[in-house]
């Protein structure tokens, strides 16, 4: 399974899964979660940072995911949504805000990390074998066209 990337504005996929969701909420499985991240602060010009410097700074970031399959997995596909939010840096000795894993739903994913244009979002889908793009294809399609129903992506 090689992931391509999927030319669709993340915000009209979230939108258009929700809508799905609501018609037949049986119809795809739905993963949604978030982290938080600590990584270390790049070295770059425009921060004027020394060494020294960067390694008592680190950067917060908080991940979402949005994992969308079909509700038969041997339809074998999957789209993947990812949301990172760089929070910004973090001194030492400030108290950690770090969560673990946590799952959350659909509308929590929406309403959080795609509506408000927070961070940088991606997606890319990935089929086990032709049958399967073949289907990612048709939802893709349907996504972009925004058309809901019976049949769509099969």
């Amino acid at each position: 399974m090689e992931p391509f990337p999927v030319d669709i504005d993340p915000k009209q996929i979230v939108r258009w899964v929700i809508a799905e969701h609501r018609i037949d909420p049986s119809s795809m499985k739905i993963v949604a979660r978030r982290t938080t991240e600590v990584r270390q602060i790049p070295a770059r010009a425009e921060f004027h940072l020394g060494d020294e410097e960067r390694e008592d700074l680190s950067e917060i970031a908080t991940v979402a995911t949005l994992e969308i399959a079909p509700a038969h997995p041997s339809d074998g596909w999957l789209m993947t949504i990812t949301a990172e939010d760089e929070v910004g840096p973090r001194g030492p000795g400030r108290g950690a805000m770090l969560e673990d894993e946590e799952q959350i739903d659909l509308e929590t994913f929406y309403s959080l990390f795609i509506r408000p244009e927070r961070g940088i979002a991606t997606v890319v889908a990935q089929a086990d074998n032709a049958a399967a793009e073949a289907r990612i294809s048709s939802l893709l399609a349907s996504i972009e066209n925004d058309r809901h129903g019976p049949g769509v992506g099969k």
